[in-house]
């Protein structure tokens, strides 16, 4: 049997990589919502999506929908609306009975965990988050080298995504909504350092800016050197030269593995990890999101020659 689906923020950046993978994993779209009506995208995969511009609107929909024999109801929830609404459309979801799929970060405070968690149990639903990084075929392969590994290793993770002036306007831009920068772009490479290398012993913050954030974490298996940026003039020049406006690299002793490809097409092996019982859930999300607000509240300290990341040599005064 298909499952049907239905997408929250329809018209956002994030959405049409949902809208694949629905479609790739042989389901339904029958509902979206967006305040936003620009969502001609809806009829490459539909013409038969109920759509509303009003939350209220597609949450009573959802709620009749309940009430119906199951092959009409909604079974999952696409949730790709700005961070801060993530807690309550994750709620809204499984109060009407379906499983919620929701994108970085899970939720901003980790605190609110708690609470999904609680409604998981008293609903019987799911909540899962999108943390495609950890089935990326390259850093598969490095976990299970990492896991052979006796000794502690030193570790130096860039990522930078040029951005232009429309991000400080909009949401993202804002720490309330977004998170800031190390939770609305950092929290993939938060998780997958922590999935890789273990639980956060140390953690150090060098530099914190609205476009860029660089510090220090020891875990358990390493140390890493961090440093994310929305600047492109952080990028390195032979990327820039190229046209390429990201720049993502994991440097572990003398290799260097860059991943700046392949990075946005994995949301259909999330569905597929999902639909067949596995996907990342609440607890998968726990550890990075606790990080990303430490960060947020910790204090700026001196970096050291062993601490420091190279890119923040100059940028800080």
């Amino acid at each position: 049997m298909k499952n049907n689906f239905a997408v929250m923020g329809v018209g956002g950046y994030i959405a049409p990589r949902h809208l694949k993978a629905i479609q790739e994993t042989g389901n339904r779209l029958v509902a979206a919502v967006d305040p936003n009506d620009s969502v001609g995208i809806l009829d490459r995969y539909s013409l038969d999506v109920q759509f509303f511009k009003e939350t209220e609107r597609f949450d009573r929909h959802l709620f009749k929908l309940h009430r119906r024999p199951d092959d009409e109801r909604v079974h999952y929830v696409s949730i790709c609306t700005p961070n801060y609404l993530h807690d309550s459309h994750i709620r809204l979801a499984l109060r009407n009975g379906a499983d919620a799929i929701c994108e970085k970060p899970l939720v901003i405070n980790p605190w609110n965990l708690d609470g999904l968690r609680e409604l998981e149990e008293e609903t019987g639903r799911r909540v899962f988050t999108v943390l495609q990084l950890r089935l990326l075929p390259s850093l598969v392969a490095l976990k299970e080298k990492i896991a052979s590994m006796k000794e502690r290793t030193n570790v130096e993770l860039t990522y930078i995504t040029g951005r232009g002036k429309w991000y400080a306007v909009s949401w993202k831009g804002s720490e309330a909504h977004s998170g800031g920068v190390a939770t609305n772009i950092g929290i993939h490479l938060f998780d997958l350092m922590t999935w890789l290398f273990g639980d956060v012993k140390d953690l150090q913050v060098h530099l914190r800016k609205e476009d860029t954030v660089a510090g220090f974490m020891s875990l358990e298996k390493a140390d890493v050197r961090w440093f994310l940026s929305l600047d492109p003039n952080n990028i390195p020049e032979k990327f820039r030269k190229d046209g390429r406006n990201t720049f993502r690299s994991i440097r572990m002793g003398e290799d260097e593995i860059e991943f700046s490809e392949g990075f946005t097409d994995l949301h259909t092996k999330v569905y597929e990890e999902i639909l067949s019982g596995r996907g990342f859930g609440i607890e998968d999300a726990r550890i990075s999101i606790g990080l990303v607000h430490g960060i947020k509240m910790a204090e700026i300290a001196s970096p050291t020659s062993q601490t420091g990341h190279p890119y923040i040599s100059g940028l800080i005064s």
